[in-house]
């Protein structure tokens, strides 16, 4: 199998790389970290004049019509610069869902020039990585829709225009369009772990007309997030290539005893180890982009649990390493390697952790 890419390709992933060291370097980051907002407006506008917004936006509703290995090299030059701003969220996750919808093509096209932000409100305490499991119930009354319900750790809630939100509908699974100013909807929001914003969102009686119901269910949600666990992956390899070369450099650089301590054998194996992790991680990622989009659900399951534990793992054994090879410095907040190590860190439980996505390969592994 062919894994060159294309000219147009590599000139998307180089774009994408200056943009982060020049536009979005890592004091610039902790300044859009700290500010009352935590994310950027122009940033994001920046984003949408480089057209990535429009990565995956058809282009018959003005976007690129990019597919998954376009977005996984987006991700991995995205990564090191750890964005504040809801591009997995929204340009990946929410944007794959909607141009499902074929009402929602203003929408999209709206997306695609950063005019608005969408994002997925589908996790609830008791889901779990299953993605039937919905607790929040939708009731009709007259032509109308009645939400009720609590979503959990709901990335950049604060940031959306609007969210999508499923509920259970009788014996169905639905999603809604729901506006983030709409009656009845309340946010909770605050800083997790990584310096992202998420929020706790609560709907009581939200009503909402007819037209405010997708035309995708159960299916299309699976398509989506598995789109964005390939996504998310790719982002990891960035982030864990950006650690490596930067714990390899400071080896070479930091000296002790009158020497690099780059010359301690147990010091460069520690740093091969890093880089086998990494080259395994990079090979699953690749997988799942290639994996994410087929037909072929079981093979699809498979495939992207594999690279989520793959991936999960390499993220936690190389972050680790990137901090303690860095000595007590490691864990400071003036240095990018403890934020990676939080992304990191957040990126392995995200989507599920190792443990759930582990027991879904095994489970696929008996289908196939």
């Amino acid at each position: 199998m062919d894994f060159s890419f294309t000219e147009e390709q590599q000139l998307l992933e180089d774009t994408v790389r200056r943009f982060v060291a020049k536009d979005y370097a890592f004091e610039q980051r902790r300044a859009i970290r700290d500010s009352a907002e935590g994310w950027s407006r122009d940033a994001w506008q920046a984003l949408a004049d480089l057209g990535l917004l429009a990565l995956n936006v058809p282009e018959e509703h003005g976007g690129l019509g990019a597919g998954p290995v376009d977005t996984m090299l987006a991700m991995n030059a995205l990564g090191p610069g750890l964005l504040l701003e809801p591009y997995l969220a929204s340009a990946v996750v929410a944007t794959t869902l909607l141009r499902e919808c074929p009402r929602q093509a203003g929408l999209l096209e709206q997306m695609a020039a950063g005019a608005r932000i969408v994002v997925l409100a589908h996790e609830e305490a008791e889901t779990r990585g299953d993605t039937g499991r919905v607790a929040a119930l939708c009731r009709i009354e007259g032509t109308d829709f009645l939400l009720d319900g609590r979503k959990c750790v709901v990335a950049h809630a604060a940031a959306a225009d609007a969210l999508i939100v499923s509920a259970r509908l009788e014996d169905d699974l639905a999603l809604f369009l729901v506006p983030r100013d709409a009656a009845g909807l309340t946010l909770d929001a605050y800083p997790t772990l990584d310096g992202t914003r998420a929020a706790e969102v609560r709907l009581a009686g939200v009503r909402l007309p007819a037209a405010a119901r997708l035309d995708a269910g159960r299916d299309a949600l699976v398509r989506a997030l598995d789109i964005g666990l390939a996504a998310l992956c790719a982002e990891a390899v960035g982030i864990m290539k950006a650690a490596l070369d930067a714990t390899v450099d400071y080896l070479r650089t930091r000296r002790q005893f009158g020497q690099p301590i780059g010359r301690f054998q147990a010091l460069q194996h520690r740093a091969a180890d890093m880089l086998l992790q990494y080259e395994q991680a990079k090979s699953m990622s690749t997988l799942a982009a290639l994996r994410c989009t087929s037909q072929d659900a079981v093979l699809r399951r498979r495939a992207l649990a594999a690279a989520k534990v793959v991936i999960g793992r390499a993220a936690r054994f190389i972050g680790q390493q990137a901090v303690q090879l860095h000595g007590g410095m490691g864990m400071s907040d003036e240095l990018v390697v403890s934020h990676w190590f939080k992304r990191l860190t957040a990126i392995e439980l995200a989507y599920g952790g190792t443990d759930t996505h582990l027991q879904t390969f095994i489970e696929a592994s008996v289908q196939s």
